[in-house]
């Protein structure tokens, strides 16, 4: 391992001031949702199951390694750390996941899921994501059927990845939306840009005749 107690510190504090920005706008009702941030290249932070994403503290913040195991605690990861450190894996460039399940993502996931996505085109906020240097196209955010079983999901995951490597969010169905980026700035961006174009897309649902 090649993070410090320090650095650990600094990531679980930035993940608190994080999440409790985050409940407070609604988006991690209840204790779901989870959050991590790469420590080096072979481990992450990663928020502690079933904790009050509104009050989290750094004890609240635990380390895994890629295959999703605890390192130096007892304490039980989220059962969806496999859908984080599967990114990391992948990327070394990637710095942070973000988990979260507000009402236009979680609506949206159940609306389009037949589709197997949601189609954001014409969107000046497009510019927001890797690879968009124009709102004159548009982008898939794919939507995944819901599954308790992590290696079923991640597998699902994983042929997304593949076809588009420069994805940077994905929903399951009645569940939330992923998002990540190389730094937690460019991982709140993305998730952020998301969730407003799912809310722009809800709503010219209701004022469409």
């Amino acid at each position: 391992m090649s993070f410090t107690n320090e650095s650990f510190r600094a990531a679980a504090e930035e993940i608190c001031a994080l999440t409790r920005e985050l409940s407070a706008r609604g988006l991690t009702p209840a204790t779901s949702s989870n959050f991590s941030i790469r420590l080096d290249p072979g481990f992450a932070a990663i928020t502690i199951s079933g904790r009050d994403k509104g009050r989290l503290g750094v004890d609240d913040i635990m380390v895994v390694d890629l295959d999703g195991k605890a390192v130096g605690s007892n304490h039980r990861p989220s059962a969806e750390t496999l859908l984080h450190t599967q990114l990391y894996a992948r990327n070394p460039d990637t710095g942070c996941v973000l988990h979260t399940h507000s009402r236009n993502q979680t609506l949206a996931s159940r609306l389009f899921a037949a589709q197997g996505h949601v189609r954001f085109e014409g969107y000046e906020l497009l510019k927001a994501f890797p690879g968009q240097s124009t709102h004159d196209t548009y982008l898939d955010l794919p939507i995944f059927p819901n599954s308790q079983h992590m290696p079923d999901l991640a597998a699902l995951v994983e042929t997304q990845l593949q076809q588009t490597p420069q994805l940077a969010g994905y929903l399951i169905n009645g569940h939330g939306l992923y998002a990540w980026g190389n730094t937690v700035f460019e991982a709140r961006r993305h998730l952020d840009a998301f969730e407003f174009l799912l809310d722009c897309e809800l709503t010219m649902r209701t004022l469409k005749p």
